[in-house]
């Protein structure tokens, strides 16, 4: 039988859609379903950070640290439109108490029991020395200690706080980042099926059979072999779908944030120590606000929308709220978001040690299928190399591609921003900076392609408001698998924080009747 796949993925969050670009790239025939819009579960809802996980030094995982490192820059370099480095400021103070029973904790406790409860400046320093220079770090700059008495990363905290470290991370628009792979894949060839659902999926000796339900109604596709990156629902594939028994399971941890006015002036992060054991962030968003998450909550119910409780959202205004002079308060909230993190079950006692790293398990026959279980942002491109490097043993294609090679939009220099920003200015007057920045924010190269050849906001179509524009829709539509208003306010931006009812009434009007004759695919 002639398959219509050499490779069939489940999922379009960011594992899947990273194996799909990696797989077409190597020049397999490539499709991908997904039920729901593309990063419309974990993929969106993540702290929106690359980052080498500081806090997973107390846990030992010293691998997953440094391979998290390294792929950092490798990432800054093929993104530097939707990813940029940031600074994040460490307070400390000497009478600091935690909680939490961590390897580091334990170890501590035994060699210095007076030292219980507290990890001291030293043991802070070695930490961040050894994130400095675990993934020979080339382009993001080393911890430096501050004086929080003195320069403005003090001035909204609590004056209990005199001194921090800052070291080295990077924000990642994580919804963009699924679309751009995704778009990326589909420009090389793969098919991408968006709100399409597999029903079920049969193993014959020659490869699968799989039933899909789509926008069209019921089809069916062949595929030499399958890949379930189906994220928090990677069980319920495997038993429910694919009928197939397995021991493997996910822990289901949702994680919540919420988004407040804008609370202090810099643009640095702030990493808080919990006296729990655990850690939040507070990171500059969307330039008007700010972001404070996340949670570590078991979230049982797969059937229960994730959403951030009273109590996460009370939980994460008093974390703050220790260490900011002002206290961060239920009723500041403009919006929070939640989702759920499908770790990789490792028996771990509580949701907060549970190891985030992904593990892929490979059944060759008769046909091939490989689960993806859990994994975290930053390391999505080489779960892509590994998944790929399992595969084309059995299903053929060329060799490892992507370390290096630019996201579309990305083709410029990490350092190149503020240049692309005053091109788009000078060539097109009408907009004003903020309105550039965020379009080459999202864009980059590719913002002049949609810009076109408009020499007024006027040629640029319908203005939806917050700078939307019908051209940027279309784009959207067209090229990144869009389909409601929520796919374009809340995933490939988050204009939504800034867009009345009405107005988003009207962008889902018009893209209804732009999308009616679409029926679920897109073109890249």
């Amino acid at each position: 039988m002639q398959q219509d796949f050499d490779l069939f993925i489940i999922g379009g969050g960011i594992n899947g859609c990273g194996i799909a670009r990696d797989a077409a790239g190597r020049g397999l025939r490539v499709g991908l379903a997904e039920m729901n819009d593309l990063a419309s579960a974990t993929s969106s809802a993540s702290t929106k950070l690359f980052h080498g996980g500081l806090r997973y030094l107390e846990f030992f995982e010293f691998r997953l640290v440094r391979d998290s490192l390294i792929e950092r820059e490798t990432l800054l370099r093929a993104m530097p439109h939707i990813s940029w480095p940031m600074r994040f400021v460490l307070p400390h103070a000497p009478d600091m108490r935690f909680e939490g029973d961590t390897p580091t904790g334990r170890l501590l406790s035994f060699a210095m029991p007076w030292m219980k409860g507290r990890r001291p400046a030293w043991l802070i320093r070695l930490g961040l020395f050894l994130y400095d220079n675990l993934g020979g770090r080339k382009i993001l700059p080393g911890t430096r200690t501050l004086d929080l008495s003195r320069g403005p990363e003090g001035a909204p905290l609590k004056k209990r706080f005199r001194r921090a470290f800052e070291y080295s991370d990077c924000w990642v628009e994580d919804s963009r980042l699924v679309a751009l792979n995704a778009r990326d894949a589909a420009q090389r060839g793969a098919r991408v099926m968006v709100r399409t659902k597999v029903v079920s999926a049969d193993r014959a000796t020659d490869g699968w059979r799989v039933t899909l339900d789509g926008p069209e109604g019921r089809s069916e596709v062949t595929a030499r072999a399958l890949v379930n990156a189906g994220g928090p629902w990677v069980e319920d594939v495997i038993r429910g779908a694919l009928r197939v028994n397995s021991s493997e399971k996910v822990r289901l941890v949702r994680g919540s944030h919420i988004v407040v006015p804008r609370l202090y002036d810099h643009e640095k992060c702030y990493f808080f120590q919990g006296t729990d054991g655990r850690i939040i962030f507070a990171i500059p968003y969307e330039t008007d606000f700010t972001l404070i998450g996340t949670t570590d909550e078991e979230h049982q119910d797969l059937s229960v929308r994730p959403e951030a409780t009273g109590a996460e959202q009370d939980y994460l205004c008093a974390f703050a709220s220790q260490y900011f002079e002002k206290p961060v308060t239920r009723d500041q909230i403009v919006w929070t978001y939640s989702g759920v993190r499908p770790l990789y079950d490792d028996g771990a006692k509580s949701a907060t040690a549970a190891t985030r790293d992904y593990v892929l398990s490979l059944d060759t026959g008769p046909a091939p299928l490989l689960n993806v279980f859990g994994g975290k942002i930053t390391t999505y491109r080489k779960l892509a190399e590994k998944a790929l490097a399992r595969l084309v043993p059995l299903v053929g294609g060329t060799g490892d591609w992507t370390a290096g090679v630019p996201l579309p939009g990305g083709d410029f220099p990490v350092r190149g921003r503020d240049a692309l920003v005053e091109g788009l200015t000078t060539d097109y007057p009408f907009l004003t900076a903020a309105w550039a920045l965020r379009l080459v924010k999202a864009y980059g190269t590719e913002a002049r392609i949609i810009l076109g050849h408009a020499q007024a906001t006027e040629d640029l179509g319908p203005d939806f408001g917050a700078t939307l524009t019908g051209a940027e829709v279309d784009w959207l539509i067209s090229h990144e698998f869009a389909r409601t208003a929520e796919d374009v306010l809340w995933r490939r931006s988050k204009l939504g924080l800034r867009m009345t009812p009405d107005q988003v009434a009207a962008l889902e009007g018009y893209m209804a009747a732009r999308t009616a004759a679409t029926k679920g695919e897109g073109t890249a």
